[in-house]
C-alpha cells in the first residue's frame, strides 16, 4: 500500500505557480516517489512531462550547460506549457546560478526541482534563486501519517477519534514509531531485520553519497563517531568541547561536522531561551534527530528501548511534531535552563508571546505541576503552558498561567493557531 503524504496536496497547488517548486529533504523520505506521483498526475491530465535525475549516469549530460538542458527540454515538451521535474540536483556544480538561468530564460516550462539537503542545495540555491522558488522541505514521514497508514485509511476523516478510542492500539503504533521512525521503507518492510537491513542502507547511502560529496572525507570513522555520541545526548545540553576531547578533533572540525548534519537533515539544533543573560545558561544548544528510527539504529537500539530511553524519544517526538505544526509561522522552538537548575523542555516563542512545554513520558491520573515549569511562570507569565504526556487530559491554573495537560496524540491534531 502506498503511504499518503500530506505534503503532497501543497507541493501539487504549487504546480500552477511560476515559481521552481523546490522540495528538500533527507534521503529516502520519498521526494522521488512524490515527483512521480505528481508526474502521473498531471499525465493523466494530458499535461507533457519529463523526468531527469542527476542521479541517473545518462541524465548527466543534459546539465553540461544550460543550452544542453534547454535543448532537451524543447525536443521533449515542444514549445508549449510543459512541467520539468529535476530529481538530486545537489549533484550539479553551482546549481542555485544554474537554475537561475533558466528561470530567467521565461520558457514555457514549469520547473520542479529535488534535492536531498546539501550545503549547495541548503545555500547557494536560497541565494541564487531569491524570489524565484517556494521550498518545500519533506520529512519522513509523521506520527499521524503514520497512524493512518497503519489503518489502511480507514480512519482518515476520524483518526483523532479513533486514537482516543482505541488508547491501547494506538499506544503500540505509537512504540512502534519510536522503535523504527519514519523512512518509508522501513515502514513498508515487515521484519525488524529486514528493517535493520533497510536502515543500514540508508545509512551508509547518506555516509557515501553525501557526507563523502560534501567533506571529501577519506575517512568517515569521526564523522559516524559523533553522530553516534549525539544520538545518547537527544534533548541535552550540547558540550563542544566535551566532544572534541573524546573524538580526538578539534573544536572547530567538530562545529564544522555538526553544521553539517543539520544541513543535511539528520539532526537540528536548538538554541536556549532567556531574557536575563547574566541568570540564564550559555549558549550551548540542545539536539534532536529528524527521525527516531535512525537514532535507534546508530545507537544499536533497533528494538523497545529502555525506559529511560523511552522518555528521550518521547521528548525529541514531541519536538518533532512541534517543529511541523509551526513551519509556516514565524515561531521559534527553544529549550530553557538557569544556573539554578531549573529547565523547560520546549518553549515556543511567537515574540510578543511564549509558550512553555514540559514532556513527560508517563501515564497521568492527576495534574502535576514540577518546581521549574513553576519557576518560569512565575518569571514570565505566560497566558499558557503545556504538559505532554501519554494519556491524561485536564486544565488547571497556575497564578494567571492556564496550564494544559495535553495527551501526545492530541498533541498530533492540534493546529499552530491552538499553541499560539
Amino acid at each position: 500500500m502506498h503511504i499518503k503524504r500530506e505534503i503532497f496536496s501543497a507541493v501539487e497547488a504549487h504546480l500552477e505557480k511560476k515559481e521552481i517548486t523546490l522540495i528538500v529533504g533527507p534521503r529516502q523520505v520519498g521526494k522521488t516517489t512524490l515527483m512521480l506521483e505528481l508526474k502521473r498526475r498531471l499525465e493523466g491530465k494530458g499535461q507533457p512531462t519529463m523526468f531527469l535525475s542527476m542521479d541517473i549516469f545518462r541524465d548527466k549530460e543534459y546539465f553540461s550547460s544550460q543550452e544542453a538542458l534547454v535543448q532537451k527540454m524543447e525536443t521533449m515538451l515542444g514549445k508549449k506549457r510543459g512541467f520539468v521535474f529535476i530529481d538530486e540536483i545537489q549533484r550539479k556544480q553551482d546549481a542555485g546560478v544554474f537554475l537561475k538561468g533558466i528561470y530567467d530564460m521565461n520558457l514555457p516550462y514549469k520547473l520542479v526541482v529535488s534535492g536531498s539537503g546539501s550545503l549547495e542545495l541548503k545555500e547557494k540555491i536560497h541565494e541564487s534563486l531569491a524570489g524565484r522558488k517556494r521550498i518545500f522541505e519533506m520529512n519522513p514521514v509523521s506520527l499521524r501519517e503514520y497512524i493512518d497508514f497503519m489503518t489502511g485509511y480507514k480512519y482518515q476523516d476520524t483518526l483523532e477519534k479513533f486514537c482516543e478510542m482505541e488508547k491501547v492500539q494506538a499506544q503500540r503504533y505509537l512504540d512502534e514509531y519510536l522503535m523504527f521512525g519514519g523512512y518509508p521503507r522501513v515502514i513498508l518492510e515487515e521484519t525488524t531485520e529486514g528493517k535493520a537491513g533497510i536502515m543500514d542502507e540508508i545509512l551508509k547511502s547518506y555516509i557515501e553519497k553525501d557526507i563523502f560529496y560534501l567533506l571529501r572525507l577519506e575517512k568517515t570513522e569521526e564523522f559516524f563517531s559523533l553522530m553516534r555520541l549525539l544520538s545518547d545526548q537527544i534533548g541535552q545540553l550540547v558540550n563542544y568541547a566535551e566532544l572534541a576531547s573524546t573524538l580526538h578533533l578539534s573544536l572547530q572540525t567538530v562545529k564544522h561536522y555538526l553544521w553539517y548534519l543539520e544541513k543535511t537533515f539528520i539532526l537540528e539544533r536548538i538554541k536556549p531561551f532567556f531574557r536575563n543573560v547574566r541568570k540564564e545558561i550559555t549558549k550551548s544548544p540542545v539536539v534532536y534527530y529528524r527521525d527516531p528510527g535512525l537514532r535507534n539504529y546508530i545507537l544499536n537500539q533497533f528494538r523497545i528501548p529502555a525506559p529511560r530511553e523511552m522518555g528521550f524519544l518521547f521528548q525529541n517526538l514531541v519536538f518533532l511534531l512541534l517543529k511541523e505544526k509551526l513551519c509556516f509561522t514565524p515561531a521559534t522552538l527553544h529549550f530553557w535552563r538557569t544556573t539554578e537548575k531549573a529547565e523547560v523542555d520546549l518553549v515556543v516563542n511567537w515574540g510578543r508571546e511564549i509558550l512553555p512545554i514540559e514532556v513527560k513520558y508517563r501515564d497521568m491520573n492527576k495534574p502535576s505541576v514540577e518546581r521549574s515549569l513553576r519557576s518560569f511562570i512565575r518569571k514570565y507569565s505566560p497566558k499558557k503552558a503545556l504538559i505532554v504526556n501519554k494519556n491524561y487530559s485536564h486544565r488547571c491554573l497556575i497564578e494567571e498561567t492556564e496550564v494544559h495537560f495535553v495527551p501526545i496524540m492530541q498533541l498530533c491534531f492540534l493546529a499552530a493557531s491552538d499553541l499560539s
